[in-house]
Formats: C-alpha cells, structure tokens, sequence
C-alpha cells in the first residue's frame, strides 16, 4: 500500500461510497452491487482498487466474498492528511496566509 493508491482509490466517488456503505458494518459483494446502476464486473473493478488501496478486505464466506473497511489504512491516510494541513497553517502563518 502507497499513499498514492490511497489516494488514487479515494478520488472516485463509486469508491468513497462503498466505504461509507462500509463503515455501517460488513457487506457481501452481491449487497454492495445491489446499490448501484453500475455493471457487476465494474463495481468488482472499484472493489479490487479499493483492495489494492489496502482500504478494505475480503473473506470468502460460503459462495460470497464479504468486504470489510481496514480502518488501519484509512486513518493513517487521514493522519498523513490532517498532518499536511497542519504544516500548511504553520508555514502559513496565523491568518492562513503565505506571505508575498
């Protein structure tokens, strides 16, 4: 996992709604296709990104393969993001300017 992918994974909308329907609990993939107007093979697609992300797992349960937020992942991207901004308003100065 990179920040890169990360962030690559995060800046689709299909995808950051499967990770809002997943933070509500555990999905199946048939649940997660079920939501959407999308073809089976593309939300298979913007699964496998988001597993490549490492911003979620799967287990096989029986004929379905469940999905799972790994939380893990989404906060540390979300830390290395609030740290960015952080430095930002430091370099910034106290009215969010930079000078010039």
């Amino acid at each position: 996992m990179s920040l890169g992918d990360v962030f690559q994974a995060l800046s689709d909308p299909t995808r950051r709604q499967i990770l809002r329907m997943l933070s509500q609990g555990d999905l199946s993939a048939g649940e997660i296709a079920a939501a959407f107007t999308l073809s089976k093979p593309s939300i298979s697609h913007h699964l496998n990104t988001l597993r490549q992300a490492d911003l979620v797992v799967s287990r096989r349960q029986g004929q379905m393969i469940i999905y799972s937020l790994h939380t893990t992942v989404l906060q540390e991207a979300l830390g290395w993001g609030l740290e960015v901004l952080r430095r930002g308003d430091a370099i910034g100065g106290e009215d969010g300017s930079h000078g010039g």
